[in-house]
């Protein structure tokens, strides 16, 4: 089974930008270098056949490159309990022409359509029943503003879940304005 999401990868200044916001929440369990994404669409675990269909689908994606900007930060409830908080991504017609496009490949390989409302954001660190208060953070860090950076391409990523958190293997990088990427097969070795 291949535990897979498609994402898009800010770049290095960005990324530095929101681990500079990383803290200030008790028992936070912030999200490291290496985790920081925008998600596309989360595939969840399919089969090494469905991924490599979903593989070859993604390849055959066509979407121009545009731009993305980070402006404030926000959080997800679960039972009326905070249990994750995030940059948001501000919103952008080219990106929701990328996700509906993402989201109409995964469901040409016959995954189930996603029915959860598309909040563009990178998660910064997940909360649990004993994580601190929010409200200082949220104050704090709700004017960040990152300058825009293009986005060239997406990802589609594999994940790993361990002890210390998942790790997200890049397995095909998707460049925008092509059709044709020669999509490598969800093959690896080691894992």
């Amino acid at each position: 089974m291949h535990r897979l999401f498609v994402g898009i990868r800010p770049p290095p200044a960005v990324l530095d930008a929101l681990i500079d916001v990383q803290d200030g929440i008790e028992g936070a369990r912030w999200q490291s270098e290496e985790q920081l994404h925008l998600t596309l669409r989360f595939v969840g675990e399919v089969e090494r056949p469905v991924a490599n269909e979903l593989a070859e689908a993604l390849a055959d994606l066509a979407a121009p490159p545009f731009t993305l900007e980070v402006a404030g930060t926000g959080h997800f409830e679960r039972k009326g309990r905070p249990h994750a908080v995030w940059a948001h991504v501000r919103p952008n017609p080219s990106l929701d022409v990328l996700h509906s496009r993402v989201e109409r490949a995964c469901q040409q390989v016959g995954l189930p359509r996603e029915t959860r409302r598309y909040v563009p954001h990178v998660t910064l660190a997940r909360l649990s029943g004993g994580s601190g208060p929010i409200h200082g953070w949220l104050a704090s860090t709700g004017t960040l503003r990152v300058p825009a950076w293009p986005v060239t391409d997406f990802v589609l990523y594999e994940s790993h879940l361990g002890k210390a958190g998942s790790i997200y293997d890049p397995v095909v990088t998707y460049p925008l304005g092509a059709t044709d990427t020669s999509a490598v097969p969800v093959s690896r070795t080691g894992r």
